[in-house]
């Protein structure tokens, strides 16, 4: 079976009911042969479900798929950055922070705030810089709600997010955010691979406005951060 997700052509067959699911929305009917090949094996899902006993089959084929995939699109311009993806007005905003910190619930009040706003990816969206913009995607690997939209948005910044009494917001430079950002991506252990993904990550970190973001859980947050990161 062949998908398109962050416009390269993935050959995937799942074996688990989640994926067999979330892939749908990206199921491709053309010609084009694949950019990446997911060919893992049942053994190999079983194997890792050993050393994860808490996690399904199904979560196991997720998680591991999924760093397969980001590690492969390092390729073709691309890294993974663990965020929530919020587009609204032909822009995408992702805001990235630790698991439990609330950057998911600070994305849906963008969709009570702006009606027309809409959840790219609440987990795992894929950035690729083409034709001398970055771009995020949606994906099938999209957190445990799944939600996430087969669509391709011009970045218009990346915030990291902090939890705070108070709505502040600061555009920072990327070298100072380097370390938060290798500590929500996938890192390729190949050392071809590595070389590719330190160069698009020093892109991202170059041309991408990147922020700091200390908010509480209300719409004034929302407007700080809108004001702060929108496109004039």
């Amino acid at each position: 079976m062949k998908l398109q997700v962050a416009d390269l052509i993935v050959e995937f067959e799942p074996k688990y009911n989640m994926m067999q699911e979330r892939i749908k929305q990206y199921i491709y009917e053309g010609e084009k042969e694949p950019d990446i090949v997911i060919n893992l094996s049942e053994q190999f899902f079983l194997d890792r479900q050993k050393e994860n006993p808490h996690l399904h089959l199904s979560e196991v084929e997720a998680i591991f798929t999924a760093s397969y995939f980001y590690t492969e699109i390092v390729k073709f311009g691309g890294v993974m950055l663990h965020a929530s993806c919020v587009q609204y007005e032909n822009y995408a905003y992702l805001f990235s922070a630790n698991s439990g910190t609330g950057k998911s619930t600070h994305t849906h009040l963008w969709l009570k705030k702006f009606p027309k706003a809409e959840i790219l990816n609440d987990d795992k969206p894929a950035i690729r810089y083409i034709d001398g913009k970055f771009y995020a995607f949606g994906t099938p690997w999209s957190g445990k709600n799944d939600e996430s939209i087969n669509a391709k948005t011009e970045i218009a910044g990346i915030t990291f997010l902090s939890r705070s009494e108070n709505n502040e917001i600061e555009r920072v430079e990327g070298n100072t955010v380097t370390i938060d950002f290798l500590n929500q991506t996938v890192r390729p252990s190949n050392k071809n691979y590595m070389l590719q993904f330190m160069d698009t990550l020093d892109k991202v970190l170059t041309e991408i406005p990147i922020y700091r973001l200390n908010c509480n859980m209300s719409l004034e947050a929302v407007e700080t951060s809108y004001n702060a990161m929108r496109r004039r």
